[in-house]
């Protein structure tokens, strides 16, 4: 009989994850062991060999770590929800002219959704994973804070974890840093692992081009989305380019031609197959609109509340006040101008290290 329990470990055959079981089994819990399939990386039409958290390695990785550890181990295959969801989200948000963030979408919605359902099925009280963060409590909520580490912190990818998911998860590795995770690692005998690379690549994007997967995935795109135009803020005609999808907000290179000065993506206008382009200071917003706003700390977004609003992963974040606008839509008007608002991506918000909530950023007016 365990002290405390069973918990479902997510395994992607990494350090992270190999220590975050070690960890739970030493406390004292039943640890079981699970590695979820997401993508097929033979259809990938990648041009390097795979990586990441999902691929085939990592998972044979997963599973000969839990066979020296002497747990179960389990492998799902959720390739169906992940590319219904995840993919053809990816997918549809560039050919709407906005930026997904799929790890996001992947861990709030289709990650721990099957961690919860075969946690149920396995009789596991608790879920696991190897995430950077910190689960704190406020009133009864659950809610994320920043870890320790700065440089590996993820909170800012968790901000869409429902409170019955939060109520069940743990992250044992929020108070550590990277180089103490890679000494324990050593130290549990994992010391190949220790040494092991990490990736920041999307799992079924694994040579890191975008483009070349929207090509492949949807038919036809090229030939769709030729010929549009390059143009200023004031609509004059810069030149041609590739296709609206395969621009960013905020891009500068990779535009294909010479303008003299450098100059940044500032605006996609999908209708038109329009990509405007302007200079650094063009880029600057001071306020924008947050959809889809899952508050965590508090029940719902205090009104007027200051908080410091990240807009990318790497983001050091600006001071901001928030303002509801609707049931899940908040306005955010920022204290200092901001570069690079791209809708699609994610916009969270902190108290100190505490993640009040977070949303998709929907433009820059109300």
């Amino acid at each position: 009989m365990s002290k405390h329990g069973k918990v479902l470990v997510a395994m992607s055959g990494g350090i992270d994850s190999t220590v975050t079981a070690m960890m739970m089994h030493e406390e004292g819990y039943e640890v079981v062991g699970i590695t979820m399939k997401t993508w097929d990386y033979a259809n990938s039409g990648g041009s390097r060999k795979e990586t990441g958290c999902c691929s085939l390695d990592s998972i044979n990785d997963a599973r000969q770590v839990a066979v020296t550890m002497g747990f179960h181990h389990f492998i799902v295959d959720i390739r169906e929800e992940f590319g219904d969801y995840v993919i053809d989200n990816f997918v549809d948000e560039y050919l709407a002219g906005r930026t997904p963030n799929p790890c996001v979408l992947c861990n709030t919605h289709i990650k721990w959704s099957a961690l919860l359902k075969r946690a149920d099925a396995l009789d596991c009280q608790f879920i696991a994973t190897g995430h950077y963060a910190i689960i704190k409590e406020h009133e009864g909520r659950k809610f994320i804070s920043k870890a320790v580490d700065d440089n590996k912190d993820q909170s800012y990818v968790l901000w869409g974890l429902s409170q019955e998911c939060l109520q069940r998860s743990q992250f044992p590795l929020g108070g550590f840093t990277k180089p103490q995770v890679r000494q324990m690692a050593a130290d549990m005998g994992f010391l190949e692992l220790s040494k092991k690379a990490e990736s920041y690549e999307i799992c079924f994007v694994p040579d890191n081009d975008y483009r070349s997967f929207l090509k492949r995935k949807v038919e036809g795109l090229e030939e769709r989305v030729a010929g549009g135009h390059f143009v200023n803020t004031e609509g004059k005609i810069l030149g041609v380019h590739e296709g609206y999808p395969f621009y960013t907000i905020g891009q500068r290179k990779g535009l294909g031609m010479a303008f003299g000065e450098p100059m940044f993506v500032t605006e996609i206008r999908p209708e038109t197959n329009t990509v405007v382009l302007g200079r650094l200071e063009e880029l600057i917003r001071n306020g924008m609109t947050v959809g889809q706003v899952n508050p965590m700390k508090y029940a719902q977004i205090p009104e007027g509340i200051e908080a410091v609003t990240r807009i990318r992963y790497k983001d050091r974040g600006t001071l901001s006040r928030l303002s509801n606008i609707g049931d899940d839509k908040v306005f955010v008007d920022f204290f200092a101008n901001v570069s690079g608002v791209a809708p699609g991506q994610s916009a969270v918000f902190y108290e100190g290290d505490d993640v009040i909530g977070g949303g998709v950023i929907y433009g820059n007016g109300k």
